[in-house]
């Protein structure tokens, strides 16, 4: 091992060490129930939810991919900042109406309030398992990404299989102790090292490799004209049909990825996720320097082979071991902080919902005696459904891992489509708690026939479709047997009644005021 290499190995194991400490720590002093470790017992301010929302949408992509298709393709990667800032405008509204739902129930996920807004566990169970699909190939990329970082920053002295287990063994050891509040400390280390780096990237490498962000931008303009309009340099059709078509089904679907909810339900307030929703899109203007780090890459290395690549070989090219490593270490921080969310996410969609029995709501539920009550910190249920919960967040790691090391492209295929997959839950899981008359008939028909459409454009190899996003042509169909099949035959028993019942029944009145649209009753 050379001296460069021994250097940056030395600083990556000392970062890990330091993130595993922050994380386990975190929870010292706090309860042990399902609500805290979560949704940190919904308790989280608008720090909190800034920096562990940012580290969600800053992961190992930002690093590897932004560049790497800035490199390849060119202006089609703005989507990345353009549906993520259309999203947090989407999530000013949706997030407050959610949390506001959530929290007067006692639900954890989606898939819990797709559950109480149907009275059926069976529809919960059926959110939670597409849900778990499709997020499962996103723990498997964070992990391979984590792996081509840290094989990079240590100039190859750390295999792509190490690193893999090792930030398999670092994200599951914090979340499975800490949970929500585990990962959201572990951004805070996180979310400084990267803005400190980008921000010295931003300077330094069009500095060193061209004369300034002036010479790069001309050049550009002069010599790479292709890469700065649509549809871009080589793209395969990544037209601005494309660009629109995927902005918007992206900025809908990220208000209800299971993730993003996760952020929502760990909030203080409403008012914490306005004041997040208004902050978080200053966030991604961090996004435009990798993205220009890769466009420098067009000059300075020409023939690269792997585009991916672009922003690490221009670092270790250019710059000593100790700051390639503390780089390096903010792109490995930006694969296990969202690996840890995927992970935890899983488990409370699965753990409570498929394995746990349920929220008390479906009627079947009741009738055994299963109520809301069951739910209280401490108490024996809620206690097994976390021990449920954790086996789950544990094995779905285990499987990206293995799918990492033993199948790298199986699942990874797979998670192109996990936003036209999600794209789908959309009726069920938002939709529904504004429509009063939607059933979940409707809903779940509604349901496979967009993933029937989702998967016949992807196995046909016509996504996109004369430049639409092929989740865009799904949730419509979704979206037209919805209206379809309600309309044939509409609910008959509007939510706000059957909350009534409930409260009922659990022996106590909520009296506190309901936002408009969050009472799940489209009113």
């Amino acid at each position: 091992m050379s001296g460069s290499a021994a250097v940056a190995t030395t600083i990556f194991g000392l970062a890990m060490a330091a993130t595993l400490a922050i994380g386990v720590l975190s929870a010292r002093g706090r309860n042990k129930g399902m609500a805290e470790w979560s949704l940190s017992s919904r308790g989280l301010g608008v720090l909190f939810i800034w920096l562990l929302m940012a580290g969600e949408t800053y992961t190992s992509f930002s690093f590897l991919g932004t560049a790497g298709w800035s490199y390849s393709f060119g202006v089609p990667i703005l989507y990345l900042v353009a549906y993520l800032t259309v999203g947090f405008a989407v999530a000013y509204v949706v997030g407050p109406a959610l949390w506001t739902y959530a929290s007067r129930h006692k639900l954890l996920s989606i898939a819990d309030m797709a559950e109480h807004r149907f009275r059926s566990r069976p529809v919960g169970i059926l959110v939670a398992i597409v849900a778990t699909v499709f997020l499962v190939p996103y723990i498997q990329v964070q992990i391979q990404g984590m792996g081509v970082v840290v094989n990079a920053m240590t100039y190859g002295s750390v295999g792509l299989r190490v690193a893999a287990v090792v930030s398999f063994v670092v994200a599951e050891a914090f979340i499975l102790v800490s949970g929500l509040r585990g990962s959201a400390w572990v951004s805070v280390l996180k979310d400084v090292l990267v803005i400190a780096a980008v921000v010295f990237l931003a300077v330094w490498v069009p500095t060193h490799y061209l004369n300034g962000l002036g010479d790069f931008m001309n050049r550009m303009v002069r010599e790479k004209p292709e890469w700065l309009t649509f549809p871009g340099h080589d793209s395969g059709g990544l037209n601005g049909t494309w660009f629109v078509s995927t902005l918007l089904l992206n900025a809908v679907t990220i208000s209800v990825f299971p993730t993003t909810v996760a952020g929502y339900l760990s909030a203080r307030s409403p008012n914490a996720l306005r004041r997040n929703a208004l902050l978080l899109p200053w966030y991604q203007l961090l996004l435009f320097i990798p993205m220009m780090v890769g466009a420098v890459a067009l000059f300075a290395l020409p023939a690269l082979d792997n585009p991916d690549l672009a922003l690490f070989r221009l670092v270790t090219d250019s710059l000593p071991a100790p700051l390639v490593a503390v780089i390096g270490v903010a792109g490995a921080l930006s694969a296990i902080v969202p690996m840890s969310v995927f992970m935890l996410a899983i488990g409370t969609l699965c753990g409570r919902t498929l394995l746990g029995g349920g929220n008390g709501t479906d009627p079947r539920s009741r009738a055994r005696g299963r109520t809301h009550r069951d739910t209280v910190p401490g108490s024996p249920e809620d206690v097994r459904v976390k021990r449920l919960s954790q086996l789950v967040c544990f094995l779905a790691g285990l499987v990206a891992l293995a799918g990492s090391l033993f199948h790298p492209d199986t699942l990874v295929q797979l998670s192109v489509l996990s936003y036209e997959g999600l794209a789908q839950v959309v009726p069920l899981a938002l939709v529904s708690l504004f429509w009063r008359r939607m059933t979940a008939a409707a809903g779940v028909a509604g349901l496979f026939t967009g993933l029937g459409v989702v998967l016949l454009l992807w196995a046909t190899d016509n996504d996109p479709y004369h430049g639409v996003n092929g989740g865009v042509l799904g949730l419509a169909a979704n979206l037209l047997v919805v209206l379809a099949v309600t309309r044939a035959r509409p609910g008959t028993v509007p939510v706000r009644q059957a909350d009534q019942r409930d409260r009922r029944q659990a022996g106590r009145q909520d009296t506190r005021p309901v936002p408009p649209g969050a009472r799940g009753e489209g009113e």
